[in-house]
Parts: C-alpha cells; sequence; structure tokens
C-alpha cells in the first residue's frame, strides 16, 4: 500500500492511500475508519440477486466460475448498466447476509453506502475484512472503470457478476477492525 497525496487546497493536504487488488494482510492492518483510499486492480460487482447464488456456491462445496478468484478481492455492491454503476445500500438483508462467508471465503474488501449491523462489524473483523463506502457520483466512478467483464450468471441481467478494472476508484474505510464510522 502506498500513500499519496491526492490533493491540496489552502495549505491542506489530504493523504490517500493506494490499494492494488488483490490485497495483503499487511494492506487491510494498515488501514483504520476514515481512511481515504484509491483502488487500482479488478473488482467484482454484485448485489441483491446474485451475491446470495455465490454464497451457496460456495456453501454447497461447488466450484466457482473460473474467473472468479476471492482471495485478496473487492466486492462493489452494485448493478452495471449502461447508465453507469453506483453503490447500493450494503444494509440490504441480502447483501449484508452476504458479507460474512464472502469474507471468510476470502473477500478482504466489500463497497457498498450504508451502516452495517454490530454483528456484521464483528465479522469482518474475525475474517480481516473491510468495508468502504463510495460517494454515489455514478459519472465520476464511471470515469475510473477501463474494462467490464461479465464473469458469472448472466440471467441476472445488469444484477450479474461482473469484474470490473479500475485505476484510482475512490473510497473511505468505513469498518475496520471492529470499528466503523457509523
Amino acid at each position: 500500500m502506498k500513500q499519496v497525496i491526492s490533493s491540496c487546497s489552502n495549505k491542506t493536504c489530504r493523504a490517500v492511500k493506494r490499494l492494488d487488488l488483490p490485497l495483503s494482510q499487511a494492506d487491510i492492518e494498515g488501514l483504520k475508519p476514515g481512511d481515504r483510499i484509491e483502488i487500482f486492480g479488478n473488482i467484482y460487482t454484485g448485489r441483491d440477486a446474485v451475491l446470495p447464488k455465490i454464497v451457496a456456491d460456495i456453501e454447497n462445496g461447488q466450484a466457482l466460475p473460473v474467473d472468479i478468484d476471492l482471495q485478496g478481492s473487492a466486492i462493489f455492491h452494485t448493478a452495471v448498466s449502461p447508465a453507469g454503476v453506483g453503490p447500493t445500500s450494503s444494509n440490504k438483508q441480502e447483501i449484508e447476509e452476504s458479507i460474512a462467508p464472502l469474507s471468510a471465503a476470502g473477500v478482504k474488501l466489500h463497497l457498498g453506502k450504508g451502516a452495517l449491523s454490530p454483528s456484521t462489524v464483528e465479522a469482518l473483523a474475525v475474517n480481516k475484512s473491510l468495508y468502504a463506502v463510495l460517494p454515489p457520483v455514478t459519472a465520476l466512478l464511471q470515469s475510473k472503470i477501463k474494462a467490464v467483464e461479465l464473469v458469472a450468471y448472466p440471467e441476472e441481467g445488469m444484477e450479474a457478476f461482473h469484474k470490473l478494472t479500475v485505476e484510482g476508484f475512490p473510497a473511505i474505510i468505513a469498518v475496520a477492525h471492529g470499528k466503523t464510522l457509523y
């Protein structure tokens, strides 16, 4: 993880930490709630329709599609549509219930919006995973996406499991090590 200066104004500079995916345990240990980050690499996407399917596959011992490697990965709670991407509420039941099992399966960063329950905050800590919130600014996020690939569950349409290649995807760490901004 590298620390870079993203912007300076009125003699005040905000440090932004660069995260290159997949994440290492050292990357995770170096972050705390409130840290500003920029993400580089491949991010998976999923929300209400597809995340429970992936969890069911994991729990049933089924192999995930070949293009999915959850170790050190990030999942963005969103759909991919021609209009762009934007965070959906991570505390929707189907999404929040997927966070603990996906973290146990190797996901290290969950991206979305909204406060998580205390039990999910605890599960993130146990699995040494993080949760970050993204600005709900579709145009900004879209400008950071360099490639989109459908990797699983095409029957779910825009809620299918996609892989985004991103450069400088902005977020703020909201949950880390059992502590939350909320």
